[in-house]
């Protein structure tokens, strides 16, 4: 892609910055929908696809060659908008299943897994999403596709990532008709190891959280 492509005036669908504006405009929305907790029964599965095409625009700016801002100290945003709210929406949603068990860095060797919130990751990569957006809804596209790419790589990419697992794990556990380890009540901040979170996880039937998240499990 060239630079020109980045600074074009015009809101041509072909232009990559607008394909991946659109793309992030498309998750924050289903997202903040999601959270409002209108359609509970569809949440997880909805989630999963939202996460695994905003994976598709990360997965295009990370081929991408490195975005250069136009300036070189990033604009002043003003207030960051806050995501708690939207975080604690999430939390109780999916309180039967929001946390799960994630290794941060499979490069590297012998590092335990922790306990992480699928509300938590959501909401971290919401707000890494947004900032971009102001930029690009003040004009600033460079700016934007820059922020977005570099926070790919150091943050919500990782995030997002980690989040598509557990809820493709939790969807394969339901269609597969498997027990799901339920990692309910466990503390996020503790570095818990694979043998305590085993110890501490207890056995949860899938069709116990199949219905209220919408899921269907396989006859």
């Amino acid at each position: 892609m060239s630079d020109a492509t980045l600074h074009a005036t015009s809101p041509d669908p072909d232009d990559f910055s607008v394909q991946i504006a659109d793309q992030v405009e498309s998750f924050l929305v289903a997202v903040t929908e999601v959270a409002k907790g209108d359609e509970p029964d569809s949440a997880v599965p909805f989630l999963l696809l939202e996460v695994s095409q905003l994976l598709l625009a990360g997965g295009r700016l990370g081929a991408h060659e490195d975005i250069v801002p136009d300036e070189r100290y990033e604009p002043d945003l003003g207030p960051e908008a806050d995501v708690d709210v939207l975080r604690e929406r999430l939390a109780v949603m999916l309180e039967p299943i929001d946390v799960y068990s994630e290794v941060f860095d499979p490069y590297e060797p012998r590092k335990a897994p922790v306990a992480c919130r699928i509300s938590d990751d959501l909401a971290d990569v919401m707000a890494d999403l947004r900032h971009g957006m102001a930029h690009y809804r003040a004009g600033r596209t460079t700016e934007a596709m820059w922020w977005w790419q570099f926070s790919y790589f150091s943050n919500w990419g990782s995030t997002a990532s980690a989040a598509l697992r557990a809820l493709q794990s939790l969807v394969a556990h339901v269609r597969l008709n498997q027990p799901l380890d339920d990692l309910n009540g466990l503390d996020t901040d503790q570095g818990l190891g694979e043998d305590a979170l085993a110890e501490e996880a207890g056995q949860v039937m899938a069709q116990e959280i199949a219905g209220p998240l919408g899921l269907r499990t396989v006859k």
